[in-house]
């Protein structure tokens, strides 16, 4: 295991304006990183210019996320000639490819990065890549990292069978980044966590202090969360805008609103299908729902309320996070009292009976949204989104990305007076007609 005097930091600009990189690059850069990434993202939009123009303003060490898995001469040797330290080639190419990139790396006075990002086998492909790399990264990509997949698991065995240093990326926070230090990892790469923050200089600076302390023997352990629990945490984080644009615009509930503004809900969905006025099965829920549970009904009708004050006291009492109903409420007044989240479609004063036809926890259709047993409910003044169970912490942690890059860019607009189209140069990236 080879490891450098101090680890290094490496930020990755995963963005698409050049502008805003080059501003980010330098505030990273005051913050203590150590070298530069031009993101794949920021190649693709604006070619080997954004290698140029780094290297030019700052002639700091200038890494191209080439992601080279064919020609690999070619596009070393473009990168280097544009100013590029490092290029990043793919351990899925071929050894042809890797041999014939290492020549053209040699040549033009130039590194190579070997990603081992979405290899099959990166354990024993990291051994037989060694011959080629000057370093080895461990790499958990963006959309792998929605699901959960980190590269903390693989960088430990890596570590130790290859004398290359290792980098490592994939969500890294200041502590995840030290936990990898402690792990083996000679350089830490962080991208959204530190581009995407309000204050660059201070986020890139906190994972500098985490992984300087981490290399002079300072333990950092990482606390495992339990998918649910970290899902719910991003959940009460980010908001329904959030979550809409995480998952392509998904709509939000139609016709279903807040009696009581300014509350958020978050929760595992308990589901009840019951007759318009049929106030039974909605009441059985409660019973039947657990603490932190949101109860989603749908109403056949909205003529007569299913749901009033004493329901809601109920649901205090068991700490039930919500009720969204896909029909009519009554005792408005008093709910708000309480103030007390319940979402519906119409106020009315008059109850129905309480029949019993209906079924809880079963497929239901509220307010045209599919919602299933356990799905996950986000409820605040925008609306009300579901995320399927399978996707919850995928779309919480693509949600929280959306809100990082908003703040990103609410900073730009309230501290350098710009406007959102020049932020984020919408007149170059209109559709061309």
């Amino acid at each position: 295991m080879h490891s450098y005097a101090k680890p290094i930091l490496q930020v990755a600009l995963d963005v698409v304006e050049l502008k805003r990189a080059v501003e980010i690059a330098g505030e990273a850069l005051e913050g203590g990183a150590d070298w530069i990434e031009i993101g794949t993202p920021l190649i693709k939009s604006e070619g080997m210019n954004a290698v140029r123009e780094i290297k030019k303003r700052y002639r700091c060490t200038v890494v191209a996320d080439m992601k080279t898995v064919d020609v690999g001469s070619t596009e070393v040797e473009m990168a280097a000639k544009s100013g590029a330290d490092i290029v990043i080639i793919l351990a899925l190419s071929s050894n042809a490819t890797l041999s014939e990139a290492l020549r053209a790396a040699r040549k033009y006075g130039c590194k190579l990065m070997v990603d081992l990002i979405n290899h099959p086998n990166p354990l024993e492909r990291a051994k037989e890549v060694e011959e080629f790399a000057d370093y080895i990264n461990v790499h958990v990509g963006i959309d792998q990292q929605m699901l959960g997949f980190d590269p903390i698991e693989m960088l430990e065995k890596i570590a130790k069978e290859v004398s290359v240093p290792i980098a490592v990326a994939g969500g890294l926070d200041a502590e995840k980044a030290a936990f990898c230090v402690s792990k083996g990892a000679s350089i830490v790469i962080v991208g959204s966590n530190i581009i995407k923050s309000k204050d660059v200089r201070a986020s890139a600076g906190k994972v500098r202090k985490a992984i300087d302390e981490a290399f002079r023997g300072k333990k950092f352990e990482v606390e495992r969360k339990k998918i649910e629990e970290e899902t719910r945490e991003i959940l009460l984080k980010v908001s329904t805008p959030n979550i809409s644009d995480a998952m392509h615009r998904s709509p939000a509930m139609k016709g279903i609103y807040p009696l009581v503004r300014g509350k958020k809900v978050v929760g595992r969905a308990v589901t009840v299908f019951t007759m318009d006025g049929d106030w039974a099965k909605p009441v059985e829920a409660i019973d039947v729902a657990g603490k932190g549970d949101v109860i989603v009904i749908k109403c056949s009708g909205d003529t007569a309320a299913v749901w009033g004050e004493l329901a809601t006291r109920s649901c205090l009492n068991k700490g039930i996070e919500g009720v969204i109903i896909d029909g009519a409420v009554r005792d408005v007044d008093d709910i708000r009292a309480l103030g007390y989240p319940v979402f519906a479609r119409r106020e009315v004063p008059n109850a129905g009976e309480p029949k019993g036809f209906g079924e809880i926890n079963v497929r239901i259709n509220c307010g045209g949204i599919e919602v299933n047993p356990e799905d996950w409910i986000v409820a605040d003044d925008n609306g009300v989104m579901v995320i399927p169970k399978q996707r919850a912490y995928e779309v919480a942690r693509r949600a929280l990305e959306v809100k990082k890059h908003e703040e990103r860019v609410r900073a730009e607009i309230e501290e350098k007076g710009r406007t959102l189209a020049e932020v984020v140069e919408l007149y170059k990236w209109e559709k061309v007609r």
